[in-house]
């Protein structure tokens, strides 16, 4: 088994320092955690804690994560995870990643960097893509526009890259359980009222794409699209009309054939904020007009 590279909780406390923990949360993520781990293993500013917070893994996520020097404990998916992996975390400073991301080796750095020069308290980045494919290349474009343009109406921080203060982390109460979706989105827009919010940009992080192969652009864009009309009417998802799922996206499963849109339950859901995205759409008009 291989040593151990990173402190642990009780080497970290006490320091004056920034320490930064990394935490991960993980279901069946075989294929592509070791490719994260490699990226951590090389970057110029180590990270201080690796914790995987583990949903019960059947591929052997778990056992890898401990021989490449990170310390797992007991997660789900997603903000659960999240949640016991900064509970468990030493670091002072919490980089919440997902398990398919591959940050290059002057990431930790870079971001670490403006974080500070900028007093955040919590923060993301834009991303990129991890291939030369122009359809993925054009998807990281435009979502990176559309987080650009919409963080003064409401916060973005997506999921797979976050960095917060833990202090912060902790009474914002982390992050919402209770959400079916957009936990994520949720946290930033609270991270707001607690602190300092933005989007860093001296780095860039790969993500992968994996979803949009599985699901296919429009039906995962539709999916999207209907957690985004919820922030922007400032509704918290906490029940969505299709299947959001996790563990399922390995190369070595293979693929559901479950219906991944519920049409009855879109209409229902429609029903509930129609007013507020009207309420929204006017706001909105009368911020250009004046």
């Amino acid at each position: 088994m291989k040593t151990n590279k990173y402190s642990h909780r009780t080497s970290l406390q006490g320091r004056n320092n920034p320490c930064l923990t990394v935490i991960i949360p993980t279901l069946n993520e075989i294929a592509y955690l070791p490719g994260l781990f490699d990226t951590l293993d090389v970057q110029t500013r180590l990270p201080d804690e690796v914790i995987v917070a583990d949903a019960g893994s059947t591929d052997g996520t778990a056992e890898l994560a401990r021989t490449r020097g990170a310390r797992v404990v007991r997660g789900g998916m997603p903000a659960i995870g999240r949640n016991a992996g900064a509970h468990a975390a030493g670091g002072n400073l919490l980089l919440f990643l997902d398990a398919d991301v591959l940050p290059p080796s002057d990431f930790i750095a870079r971001v670490l960097e403006e974080f500070e020069r900028k007093e955040y308290d919590v923060a993301t980045c834009f991303i990129a893509a991890l291939d030369e494919n122009p359809l993925d290349r054009m998807i990281c474009v435009g979502t990176n526009l559309y987080f650009r343009i919409i963080q003064p109406v409401s916060p973005h921080a997506p999921g797979f890259c976050i960095l917060s203060k833990r202090i912060v982390h902790e009474k914002m109460g982390g992050f919402d359980e209770s959400l079916a979706l957009s936990e994520d989105i949720d946290y930033a827009r609270r991270a707001k009222r607690y602190g300092k919010f933005g989007i860093m940009t001296s780095a860039r992080i790969p993500v992968s794409m994996r979803r949009v192969g599985k699901e296919g652009l429009m039906g995962l864009g539709l999916k999207y699209a209907w957690c985004e009309i919820h922030a922007l009417v400032g509704k918290p998802v906490r029940e969505a009309p299709f299947e959001y799922e996790f563990g399922t996206f390995s190369p070595l499963q293979a693929s559901t054939s479950r219906a991944l849109i519920n049409k009855d339950a879109i209409y229902r859901q429609w029903k509930k904020f129609w007013y507020p995205l009207q309420r929204f759409s006017h706001n909105i008009r009368d911020q250009f007009n004046h």
